[in-house]
């Protein structure tokens, strides 16, 4: 499950590591950003590559919240777990 997202500007394209809750790291491009993409366009793409791992592989809505960028060309995010709706069965 993931936990955190550090997204990196490079000159060869939006790199990302995705961090996990069991201390795991999957790394790689964000091959449908262009380079020169601006950076809420990288995080938003980011974010929902995330949202669709954690609904692909856990079957769970995650949030994803970017915290403000400490240096230029890089950001971090928290991945935490959605509250689960109501049962609309109940």
């Amino acid at each position: 499950m993931p936990k955190g997202i550090l997204l990196l500007a490079t000159p060869e394209g939006w790199r990302h590591s995705v961090l996990t809750v069991d201390g795991g790291m999957h790394c790689g491009r964000l091959t449908d950003v262009p380079v020169n993409a601006d950076p809420a366009e990288a995080r938003a793409a980011a974010a929902a590559m995330v949202e669709g791992l954690a609904h692909d592989f856990h079957e769970a809505r995650v949030d994803v919240t970017w915290d403000p960028p400490r240096e230029p060309g890089s950001w971090t995010a928290q991945v935490t777990v959605a509250a689960s709706p109501p049962n609309a069965f109940g």
